[in-house]
Formats: structure tokens, sequence, C-alpha cells
């Protein structure tokens, strides 16, 4: 029996390559087939499920309110979108969003938590425990938070001195109600009595320093002039090795002798 003839390498090759290609074009068109059936609106989604904390929302306003925002079916609609949707509500700070089969999507939101007020009253603005400043009703918060201001970029910062200088001030009867800082970079503390409290620049240890040295000492001061600390008015803590204290009904002025009266 003669041998068979070989197949030449180019007709091997020749049909490697038609085959290779047969697949391709097999596999891009029930790729492109698969696409277009995802895209029809045989794939509802049907049900939007909210979970985690919904203080502030009630998950059957959060869905009505973002689902006319989501495009698409069950397969395409945009998960990133439907997250930024949800997180432009008010009180939630984070959501995730993922499909849940067969029709659903689940959404997991963790919701603000105020920790002061943000800017001055007649704003909107609160700040949250990472530092990050959010608008919502301030009706819905315990109005005994605190007020911090300051540039807004600064927000963290203005949060991280408050938490480390209100502590010193309840140990004397005193509590800080407001926190600002100066575009100066300088801050004021007002406290519970009303008191304007300069604590001037510098480093939470600087301050800290000049806070406690006020502290530990303005109830002698304002004994000398038969006050108490709950009568300062004001208090300039700027100055080195020193401040200066401003005491309700007591003055330093000396009435002028010719505008006496006669």
């Amino acid at each position: 029996m003669a041998d068979s003839i070989p197949v030449p390498f180019d007709v091997k090759l020749m049909n490697i390559v038609s085959n290779l290609a047969f697949v391709v074009v097999a596999l891009m068109l029930l790729a492109a087939g698969a696409w277009w059936v995802l895209r029809q609106p045989f794939f509802p989604i049907g049900g939007i499920k909210v979970d985690g904390d919904v203080t502030h929302n009630n998950a059957v306003t959060l869905r009505a309110n973002v689902a006319p925002q989501l495009a698409g079916n069950f397969f395409t609609v945009d998960l990133a979108r439907a997250r930024t949707a949800f997180e432009s509500v008010p009180w939630v700070r984070k959501a995730v969003v993922r499909r849940e089969f067969p029709n659903k999507l689940r959404v997991t939101l963790t919701e603000q938590v105020p920790v002061a007020n943000w800017g001055d009253e007649a704003g909107s603005k609160l700040i949250n425990g990472f530092g990050e400043v959010f608008e919502a009703n301030v009706a819905e918060v315990d109005d005994r938070l605190p007020r911090l201001d300051g540039p807004i970029e600064q927000a963290g910062q203005v949060l991280g001195m408050y938490r480390v200088i209100a502590p010193l001030f309840p140990p004397y009867d005193f509590s800080v109600e407001e926190l600002t800082l100066s575009s100066r970079g300088s801050w004021k503390a007002v406290l519970d009595t009303g008191a304007e409290i300069e604590l001037g620049r510098g480093q939470a240890e600087e301050v800290t320093a000049r806070t406690q040295r006020f502290l530990k000492t303005v109830t002698q001061v304002a004994g000398q002039y038969r006050r108490t600390a709950a009568d300062v008015e004001g208090a300039d803590l700027r100055h080195n090795d020193a401040y200066a204290l401003r005491l309700r009904g007591v003055t330093t002025v000396v009435a002028d002798p010719k505008t006496k009266k006669k």
C-alpha cells in the first residue's frame, strides 16, 4: 500500500487559521447576540431592597426617589451611577449596590452620624466623626451639639482640635459650645457661659498648654476682683506667659474727673 502524501505545511497553516477565524467569528456572534438579548426589556429590575442605616430615611421613599434615575435592566444598570444616586440623598454617607439574582438590586446604606454643627447658625451643614462636612436638616439633630467653623478644607483639623481641648473644660465646670478657626489660623472658643476665649495660633500642644494655664488660674484671678470664673466674659490667651481677662462688672477704665457731675 502506497504511503499517503503528507499535507503541505502551508495547507495545514491555512486550515488552522480558517478554524480559528471561524471560532472567533462564532464567539463574536454569540457575544453580540447575548449582549443584544441582555439589553432587551426581558430582564427588568424587579425591586430594590434597602437595608443598613435608614434612621433618617424611609426605604420606600428612597426607592421612589432613586428608581427613576436608574437606566437599563438588571444586567445593564450602571451600579456606580446607582450608588451615586443613593449617596446624593440627604443623610446617606455611603451606599453599596449589588445585583441580587434573579432580578433585584440590594442596597446597603451607611448614614451620616453628626458630631457637631458646622458654620453659622443660618446654615444647614453638619460634620461627621470623619471630619466630613455634609448638608442635612439640622432640625433632626440634637440641639446640644457643639458648633464648629473654619475653612471647609480644614474641617478635619477643626474637629481634631475640638476633641483635644473640649475635655479640658468640664473639670472646671465649663463646656465648649463653639470652636472657630480663623482664616489666619487663630482659634477661638465660646463657652456655655457665653465667654469668648481667644486661644491663639499653634499646634494642639501649644493651644492645650495655654488653655490649661488659663483654667488652672482663672478662679484665683477672678477672686481678686470678688468675682468667680462664671463672671468671665472673655479672655485673650495670645500673650506670652500671661493672659488678658474681661470680667462682668469689672472695669479698669478710670473715669475722667472733668466728666463728673458737679
